[in-house]
């Protein structure tokens, strides 16, 4: 006999065979409660070793950062109007800007234990009022597995939702291994530098991985990764975060399911008692929920907040409280990934009925078996779920738990699965009949395409002496100068986990070099040699590495400026005139938005338009290929559009390059 129980009602009582039941589940537990399963890794140095030791983010000079702004704008800015701003800018920096820039340094002063930009920056997505999906969500979808058995949706959830589990509990555990960025792996990634950092006091740690050239990040943020789940309010949401809760929600059909797969002593259930739990809810032959409570997550934040109030009056709060502390969302979706396009709306923004946007992840598994997740960005950045994603993909590949040949031994008799039942009034379904037409409407505006070049990749570049980045940045800008002959403002996102609590710093690719060459291979009357483009090209690759490195160590002036501002908007004082112009709003709409998270195990991955006449370009650079998922709003610009002219950009680039 299975368990499947209403959420608050009495669970039914197994009777016949319950002690030899009883007998079978404590064998099976037994064989799993070791730690080559509990575990995914056991490092023999502590995941938070290094946190202590890492060093702040820097503030930047007022001198340079006025300097960089300026450099940004000079491609974008006709005489007339980069003249003005220069004039605003040289007034912030002899007046309003040294006194802001003081109160900034004291700030950081008062708070060693964090970053200048840690609070503002999470205001700045807390208190956004956009709805997630599209414009803040990303999404990355696993490469298949080798063999197509495992592909099959129950095993893959299964050994999806083990291997989570696995990395959950190591993190917990504090033996997951750091997150370290090694200059010269070969020297650092050994036992050697393990041996010698894990020896090291932890306020000095930093120092010893650095003596091997090897640079430790930031890892505050993985804390967030699971139980955790961003909770709309008016005005500004806030991150919930649960740590001692043990069990999964499963979202079906609209239909919300829970069980634990955790054990009172918070060892990892069996992969066959999780099987039989999920073929429970694979079987559950209800048809699709009237009314989804799951479409109001992407909604408007305010209204998302009024709508979830009005459910927590209507008794509701128990179920929010169990989908809120859950350590992840394992949604289990009928639809089929049909085509690439179809895939990528899928695990992009789907019809929101079968989804939970505010949790801090959800794992995505459809029924032909592709699977992914998509993400809440306010609690953290691509770096930790990129490495989330990249050891969970490993882990079930290399060596996973639950086997095909497995699913007809489940037993129902070890399954206990709650539904999680939702009271609807007329005025909740109100609000979900609305919000799902708002919903279609919007994401039928959205226009999807991709390209993948199969002609070169990261180590043709690399042969060739240009950067993998530069040359796909300058694709990026030749493909929109092709279409419309002008350079915009684009934004290309920069980790900066290497200081503590450092999040993202904003590169600048659209430059004054970007634009030359831009210029030069599409107007036929400036005529020049492909060794002239070519040097052009290695022009290009320079000025990009040096914005590079400047925003990997937190010397862009993107962050400094927010912050700069966020101080003058709270002192209530008049606005600074390099705010006021509207140079600086117009480089903050940013018509390209890039971003990538390039790693063999990414079949895709990509975001929204982060402005309405925009695109949202997700770019992956391998080293045979590169390709890039490019989002856009119709009746502004056309993704597809400018996916040909993307493709074309490629080839051109390619050609001077082997020229």
């Amino acid at each position: 006999m299975f368990v499947l129980t209403r959420h608050g009602s009495r669970r039914l009582v197994i009777s016949r065979g319950g002690v030899a039941l009883a007998q079978r589940l404590a064998r099976s537990t037994a064989a799993y409660d070791t730690s080559e399963y509990q575990f995914l890794q056991v490092s023999k140095v502590p995941t938070l070793h290094f946190q202590r030791s890492l060093p702040r983010l820097p503030i930047p000079k007022l001198e340079d950062s006025c300097r960089r702004y300026l450099n940004a704008q000079k491609p974008l800015l006709n005489d007339k109007e980069l003249q003005n701003t220069s004039s605003c800018v040289s007034k912030f920096l002899a007046g309003e800007g040294q006194s802001l820039q003081k109160l900034l340094l004291q700030t950081n002063a008062e708070n060693p234990h964090t970053s200048y930009i840690s609070e503002p920056w999470f205001d700045m997505y807390l208190q956004d009022r956009k709805p997630l999906p599209v414009n803040y969500n990303p999404f990355l979808v696993f490469v298949p597995e080798s063999d197509p058995k495992y592909d099959a949706q129950l095993v893959k959830a299964t050994n999806l939702i083990v291997s989570s589990l696995r990395f959950l509990k190591s993190l917990k555990n504090n033996v997951l291994e750091p997150e370290v960025f090694h200059m010269k792996p070969e020297k650092s990634d050994t036992q050697l530098f393990r041996n010698v950092t894990s020896l090291i006091p932890s306020r000095f740690s930093w120092y010893g991985a650095y003596l091997f050239k090897a640079f430790p990040l930031d890892m505050s943020q993985y804390k967030n990764l699971f139980n955790t789940t961003r909770i709309p309010e008016v005005g500004k949401d806030r991150i919930f975060h649960d740590p001692a809760a043990k069990h999964l929600v499963v979202l079906r059909r609209g239909h919300f399911y829970a069980f634990d797969v955790l054990n009172a002593n918070d060892s990892i259930r069996s992969p066959k008692e999780i099987a039989a739990c999920l073929k429970v809810i694979l079987e559950d032959d209800r048809p699709s929920n009237r009314h989804p409570v799951g479409v109001l997550t992407s909604s408007e934040r305010d209204q998302w907040a009024r709508a979830r109030a009005h459910l927590v009056e209507t008794g509701n709060r128990q179920v929010l409280e169990k989908i809120d502390s859950a350590a992840f969302a394992m949604i289990l979706d009928d639809e089929v990934g049909a085509d690439q396009n179809n895939l990528i709306k899928t695990y992009l923004h789907a019809d929101g009925a079968n989804r939970w946007f505010d949790k801090s992840f959800s794992l995505i598994v459809s029924k032909d078996g592709y699977g992914g997740i998509n993400f809440e960005h306010s609690w953290g950045d691509g770096v930790a779920v990129l490495r989330y994603f990249q050891d969970v993909k490993a882990d079930v590949s290399k060596k996973p738990r639950f086997h095909p040949n497995e699913v007809d031994e489940l037993s129902k008799e070890s399954a206990n699965v709650e539904r999680l039942e939702f009271s609807i009034d007329a005025q909740s379904g109100g609000f979900i009949d609305q919000q799902r037409a708002t919903y279609r409407e919007w994401v039928n505006r959205l226009c999807i395409d991709f390209v993948v070049y199969e002609e070169f990749g990261k180590d043709q570049c690399k042969k060739l002496g240009v950067s993998p980045d530069a040359v796909m940045q300058l694709a990026f800008q030749l493909a929109l100068y092709t279409l419309e002959g002008k350079s915009v403002p684009t934004y290309e996102s920069c980790s900066t986990s290497a200081y503590k609590h450092g999040r993202t710093e904003t590169i600048r690719p659209c430059t004054l070099e970007t634009k030359a060459i831009c210029v030069a291979m599409t107007q036929k009357q400036v005529e020049l040699s492909k060794s002239e483009l070519k040097k052009m090209i290695l022009d290009c690759s320079k000025a990009h590495n040096v914005l590079t490195r400047e925003a990997v160590m937190g010397q862009g002036f993107d962050r400094h400026l927010f912050a700069l501002r966020r101080i003058s908007e709270k002192s209530g004082s008049v606005r600074p005139a390099i705010f006021q112009d509207p140079a600086y709003d117009a480089l903050n709409h940013n018509i390209l938005s890039t971003s990538t998270l390039s790693s063999p195990d990414v079949m895709a991955g990509g975001f929204g338009p982060v402005v309405s006449d925009g695109y949202g370009i997700g770019y992956m650079i391998q080293d045979k290929r590169l390709g890039s998922v490019v989002t856009s709003y119709d009746g502004s610009r056309n993704a597809n559009q400018y996916i040909q002219a993307l493709a074309h950009a490629f080839k051109s680039i390619h050609d001077v390059l082997h020229s």
